[in-house]
């Protein structure tokens, strides 16, 4: 010991194999001048017992017994009341040996930053006194190498997902990504093999029971007795996709069909702009036979999970991969839906599809479009009848088509006199083109001319603002609006509605 306050070392010991102890981490127990560990109330300690043939005998030994091990406690503050109280105890016994100049080892399982008690130690002692942390091999590897199956490869995505999360949330979840471990398992496997059958991913899980260790065991879960389900074991759901199939960013499908002999067909669904209510009776029973839904993450996220769906979500920029992967599963016989916001046919998924379905490979893959209520159907009803006329409708977004033509066609459509219904107005990476379409169209249409802009519409914070060309404000519109430009048929009633009349004198 010397004059200055201890350091406080959080070691991580791996998950169980002494031989997956580090270097550093074996140096650090040897030299220590106190040993912590937390340990259960029956005085045992996985933590300790790693490192048994490593602790100094003449070293000082700090066991931190937790109170209780689960969710209920004879607390004023229950279990998370009891938990807060005995870390504050904890840090305070081990403040003392470093107040004194004592360096204190906090031994962890695994790695001491992940799902482990040494964080809410550090947190208390961090700011007071010197503190390292060194990390160790996590259960997830372990878990990952007794299974000896790659969890994730190139662009999938790897999720971690505590058994305690409530089921449902579990299974959408486990639905929307390509790998999964799930941790904190014992009393909460029941719900957590469920939830993997809700999500279509029962027949990708392994069950691993104290990785690493001697008592190591390996399962498929749908062989695990659900009785006798320690804490310390782990569930890997692979999602791992082969290095060719990397062209789409989600979980390539295992196995085909069973027993069908040709291609099923593709059906291209319209979910409404927003809501279940907006969702048409033909799309969903459609919804309720496929096996696969294949769409933008926001819209497969509207999709309610169930037994034997797989989920397949992905970002807003690859339509056409996202069209070739819904086929080559149309293909192989699997019942599918790609999903669109609104109708899949307007500035939807469905022209994608028929763009990738031009490959010969797809010739025999029958494609099947269903409509839904457009956004624009929405926003017109909101503000009263803006539609009654002639109306064009036109995408401001330049991703797939150069500024020039949009603006030779809002031209025209001012021109004409027609009814403009704007989508993709601005985003984070467009924020000129509202400015610049109002610019244009002021110089054929009046200032007075009708503007309705509807944000949000049939979802939670929806809003309608009645406007005219002169007033709109450009600074305020983004991807979650959709505009209406009115004709000079157009008009607003005394009762604040606004309609377009039916004919042009």
């Amino acid at each position: 010991m010397s004059g200055r306050p201890g350091r406080l070392y959080g070691v991580g010991l791996g998950p169980g194999d002494p031989e997956l102890v580090t270097l550093k981490a074996a140096r650090l127990i040897r030299e220590a001048d106190v040993i912590a560990y937390h340990a259960g109330r029956h005085g045992s300690s996985i933590a300790r017992s790693i490192v048994a043939d490593l602790v100094p005998d003449d070293v000082l030994e700090e066991q931190l017994v937790y109170p209780v091990t689960t969710g209920t406690a004879q607390h004023p503050g229950g279990y998370a009341g009891a938990m807060a109280d005995f870390y504050e105890e904890s840090a305070a016994r081990l403040a003392v040996h470093l107040e004194a100049g004592r360096d204190v080892v906090l031994l962890a399982e695994g790695d001491p930053l992940f799902y482990g008690s040494y964080m809410y130690m550090h947190d208390r002692l961090a700011g007071r006194f010197e503190a390292e942390v060194v990390p160790g091999v996590t259960s997830v590897a372990a878990a990952s190498a007794a299974v000896a199956s790659p969890l994730v490869r190139q662009t999938d995505v790897l999720t971690i997902l505590p058994g305690t999360l409530p089921e449902a949330e579990l299974a959408r979840r486990l639905a929307d990504t390509q790998g999964a471990v799930v941790i904190k398992l014992g009393r909460t496997f029941p719900a957590v093999r469920r939830a993997l059958e809700a999500a279509g991913r029962l027949g990708d899980a392994s069950y691993v029971e104290r990785a690493s260790t001697g008592r190591q065991v390996v399962l498929p879960v749908k062989e695990v007795d659900p009785e006798r389900v320690p804490y310390f074991s782990i569930i890997v759901v692979a999602g791992d996709t082969a290095p060719d199939a990397a062209r789409y960013e989600t979980r390539q499908p295992r196995e085909a069909a069973a027993g069908i002999a040709g291609p099923a067909a593709l059906l291209v669904v319209g979910l409404g702009p927003a809501g279940d209510d907006w969702v048409t009776p033909e799309v969903a029973a459609a919804l309720a036979e496929v096996d696969h839904v294949v769409g933008y993450a926001p819209y497969v996220h509207r999709v309610p999970q169930r037994p034997g769906l797989q989920r397949h979500a992905s970002g807003n920029t690859v339509e056409v991969d996202r069209a070739r992967f819904a086929l080559d599963l149309a293909r192989s016989g699997q019942r599918v839906a790609v999903v669109s916001g609104g109708d899949p046919g307007v500035f939807g998924m469905a022209s994608a599809v028929f763009e990738a379905a031009q490959d010969e490979r797809y010739a025999d893959v029958p494609i099947r479009v269903l409509p839904g209520m457009t956004a624009v159907q929405a926003v017109a009803a909101r503000a009263g009848a803006p539609l009654g006329g002639d109306f064009a409708v036109l995408s401001l977004s330049d991703r797939l088509k150069p500024w020039e033509v949009i603006e030779r066609r809002l031209v025209a459509a001012a021109e004409a006199d027609l009814v403009l219904a704007v989508y993709n107005p601005a985003s984070r990476a467009r924020t000129t083109q509202v400015a610049e379409m109002r610019a244009t169209l002021l110089r054929y249409r009046p200032t007075s001319t009708v503007v309705v802009v509807g944000r949000d519409v049939g979802r939670a914070g929806e809003s309608l603002e009645v406007t005219t060309l002169g007033d709109l404000d450009p600074a305020s519109i983004d991807m979650r609006c959709l505009l209406i430009v009115g004709s000079s048929g157009t008009t607003v009633s005394a009762g604040g509605r606004v309609w377009t009349r039916r004919w042009v004198g």
